[in-house]
């Protein structure tokens, strides 16, 4: 009996995931366990194993491809079996679209024709799918697939639509073909060649092929398309202000040394300078509800607890998982609950419910340890603010009797939506966060 393996659901916000790579092909033979597709959502990436043993009888996506949850992505079963059924969307009739005999009774199309009716402009909002077949041939003639108007079912781009486009486009000297498939530049009309064929120069090559080789086109990974996307949309559609001052971090650096001795004398819980700050902000926004809150146009959702982002550095991107109902924890139990969400994201298994910027109230980016002194957080909206956390630098201060000395003092930036606060609020918070940093004390 075929099994259909479908596209997991991975969180109550996700609905859709990206398919990175297709471990297995069709006609290959799996058992119990074997890793069938790696996939990601936003922010996280998993594997999905075989629950059946058999052979792989049909698979219904390419690498890269975005699917929507709960879809059917593959089919395990035995020889012979039929998998028409399963196919999503009803495209058991695609590979047959493809045949030579299929393309050969397409009516014929004159380039102009076919130059209007294959090729459209790439868009924002997604390109059709492209066949196997299709995407081959596309490399092979510089063509750019993800820009053809598909003729398959549901806009699919199958080998025919290429053919046309390639038809309807004036022929390229080999080198013309390699900076078209290197740079991803389109063909111009007519070229300056014999018969109008595109020579290098027509694509814009170099004249001195020492600097040709300079420089390296990479494609951005799925996670820095929707990081890159989110940034533009925050700022695009809030109004960011950013507030800079410091606090004395005598207090906490003295804490800091008593966590370390603790630590070496066997204190479960490294309690760090990060740690006590993230407390200083928990303890702030309970003075300053309107700051815990989120944006939504007409109206402001004010948090009565505290759910706490914070930005993570990974391999993958940046990330910022949330500790929720932080408020309720004591420090050990917020330094713990800190470390184990970043490590999750470090590793990849964290929950993606806890990657929405919905999930925090607020967030908190510290960038103290790599030594950055000043810097302007963006906000992940709909959060009203963000808390930019700087490096320690000594700073003169008036230590009594006018006197001044040299104190440690550690940077605070706080950004935030000026609709939905004003600035007098946004400085008595970022103030109080300093206060809180100041007065901090527990016991250990």
């Amino acid at each position: 009996m075929a099994t259909v393996v479908i596209m997991p659901k991975q969180g109550q916000s996700v609905e859709s995931c990206i398919l990175t790579e297709m471990k297995k092909k069709k006609g290959d033979t799996v058992a119990v366990g074997d890793i069938l597709f790696s996939y990601e959502t936003d922010k996280a990436s998993f594997e999905e194993e075989a629950q059946v043993a058999g052979t792989v009888l049909d698979v219904f996506f390419d690498d890269g491809d975005e699917i929507p949850v709960l879809t059917n992505v593959m089919v395990i079963g035995n020889e012979g079996e039929s998998t028409a059924e399963f196919r999503p969307g009803g495209e058991a009739a695609a590979p047959a679209a493809e045949t030579p005999v299929a393309a050969a009774a397409a009516p014929a199309a004159t380039p102009a024709i076919a130059a209007a009716t294959a090729v459209k402009p790439a868009t924002t909002e997604g390109t059709s799918p492209v066949s196997p077949r299709a995407r081959a041939l596309a490399e092979k003639e510089a063509v750019n697939a993800a820009a053809l108007q598909g003729s398959g079912p549901h806009g699919r781009v199958i080998e025919r639509d290429v053919q046309a486009a390639i038809a309807a486009t004036p022929k390229l000297t080999p080198l013309a073909k390699a900076i078209a498939k290197e740079t991803g530049a389109a063909a111009p009309e007519a070229g300056s060649g014999l018969a109008g064929m595109v020579k290098g120069a027509d694509m814009g090559a170099l004249k001195n092929s020492v600097y040709a080789t300079d420089s390296e086109i990479k494609p951005l990974t799925n996670m820095r398309k929707l990081i890159a996307k989110a940034m533009h949309a925050s700022l695009q559609n809030s109004a960011q202000l950013t507030h800079h001052l410091s606090a004395d971090a005598r207090r906490i650096l003295e804490l800091r040394k008593k966590v370390k001795k603790a630590v070496d004398n066997g204190y479960p819980t490294n309690i760090t300078l990060n740690d006590m700050v993230c407390m200083a902000v928990i303890k702030a926004l309970k003075k300053f509800p309107q700051v815990n809150s989120h944006f939504l146009g007409d109206s402001t959702r004010v948090f009565s607890k505290v759910h706490l982002g914070l930005a993570v550095d990974t391999d993958r991107g940046l990330m910022v998982p949330t500790v929720k109902n932080a408020d309720d924890l004591s420090i050990q139990g917020l330094a713990n609950q800190l470390k184990e969400v970043a490590n999750a994201c470090k590793k990849g298994s964290i929950d993606p419910d806890l990657l929405s910027s919905e999930a925090a109230s607020f967030t908190v980016s510290n960038l103290g340890n790599y030594g950055v002194e000043i810097f302007t957080p963006v906000i992940n909206l709909p959060q009203v603010a963000i808390l930019g956390v700087n490096t320690i630098v000594p700073r003169p201060k008036d230590i009594g009797g006018g006197v001044y000395a040299f104190v440690p003092h550690i940077g605070l930036s706080l950004t935030y939506d000026h609709r939905a606060l004003d600035g007098g609020e946004a400085t008595r918070f970022v103030k109080e966060v300093a206060n809180e940093i100041e007065a901090l004390d527990f016991e250990l």
